[in-house]
């Protein structure tokens, strides 16, 4: 698995959102996207997933549709399914037919195994996501793409969160990660990708990677 993303732009009408965008993940590695409001970091990570259109450049994805799995901002739950029947559907979207063993392994994995059976609708924002995140885990997926996984998440479920990125990574899994939590999340990533001004301030191992020195960044 390896995804490369080469000299890509993006034009949302007269507006530049991306400018000669470069970067690279490989197996079993996370790439941290960084960046203030309005860099371009969603935006890049749809086109890295196919969900949107390069203006310029390329996306080489090394990597099956079926073993790519995106987490973006929305939940896409069914309110009135229950968690197990929200992960049955996603599981046969995706040509699986999880068994209620494996439908309760992956709940355990994010904490929601005593809730399996109540409707999604009945979940705080944070279980919400959890669910979500059960939903890319219950493919074992080859490439991730994270849009701020964090999001609605107490400390204790990030944690959580960052050790199934582990989890990931070490089966081969390549993780793209979009992230506002900055100090927390860097020790879990083998790279990092600074966006500013629509284009790279900076591309390299996450161990290079100084927030003061690079733009002044803090998040």
């Amino acid at each position: 698995m390896r995804a490369d993303v080469r000299h890509v732009g993006k034009f949302f009408g007269s507006r530049l959102v991306l400018r000669d965008v470069s970067a690279q993940v490989r197996a079993g590695e996370a790439l941290l996207v960084v960046g203030g409001n309005g860099a371009g970091k969603t935006t890049l990570l749809k086109i890295m997933a196919g969900l949107c259109l390069p203006t310029a450049g390329e996306v080489d994805l090394r990597v099956a549709p079926e073993d790519c799995a995106y987490l973006g901002h929305a939940t896409f739950l069914y309110p009135r399914l229950s968690a197990c029947a929200n992960l049955t559907f996603w599981g046969r979207m995706y040509g699986q037919s999880p068994s209620r063993e494996d439908l309760e392994a992956v709940l355990e994995r994010v904490g929601l195994s005593r809730v399996i059976d109540e409707p999604a609708g009945t979940f705080s924002r944070g279980m919400a996501q959890r669910l979500n995140l059960a939903r890319v885990f219950l493919i074992n997926p080859k490439l991730v793409f994270l849009d701020e996984p964090g999001t609605g998440l107490d400390p204790a479920s990030q944690e959580l969160l960052r050790r199934e990125i582990e989890t990931l990574k070490g089966a081969g899994a390549g993780v793209v990660w979009v992230s506002h939590h900055l100090a927390a999340d860097l020790p879990f990533a083998e790279s990092v990708l600074f966006l500013k001004d629509a284009g790279v301030a900076y591309f390299g191992p996450a161990s290079g990677f100084d927030p003061g020195s690079n733009g002044g960044l803090t998040c």
